[in-house]
């Protein structure tokens, strides 16, 4: 059972949490849009960063959505998963050597839609683990 009762305007569980406060659940989903497509980095990377991080930020509901298929990872995925998992240790304190990898293997504009997504995709996960969401 979750937090507080699902409201009646959303089409998941996860949206009917946000869905006391609609000009949030709005943003939220805009941007969750927006941040989950493809851009600079594929969705399908982005989705295994996604699942990289769902299996420490506490949020059952994102967890039962599927593991890291890392035997099906290429360089890119591999390095920015592995970022991401980097980031589940240190909590943002990533060192230098960390953040060399990502120079070496991407864009700046890749490495800034990639933090924005781990950042948010965090928010998302505490939200869903706060809210008991399972």
């Amino acid at each position: 059972m979750t937090l507080i009762h699902l409201y009646d305007k959303g089409l998941t569980p996860f949206q009917q949490l946000l869905g006391y406060n609609e000009e949030i659940q709005s943003h939220w989903l805009q941007l969750g849009k927006t941040v989950e497509k493809d851009g600079h980095l594929s969705a399908h990377l982005k989705e295994e960063v996604r699942k990289t991080l769902a299996q420490k930020n506490g949020c059952q509901y994102c967890q039962a959505k599927g593991i890291p298929a890392p035997q099906h990872y290429d360089e890119k995925t591999a390095v920015c998963t592995g970022f991401a998992e980097a980031f589940l240790v240190t909590k943002g304190h990533t060192s230098h050597y960390v953040t060399a990898v990502l120079k070496e293997y991407l864009t700046e504009a890749e490495i800034s839609e990639l933090l924005a997504f781990i950042c948010f995709t965090t928010a998302q996960q505490y939200f869903g683990a706060l809210m008991q969401l399972k």
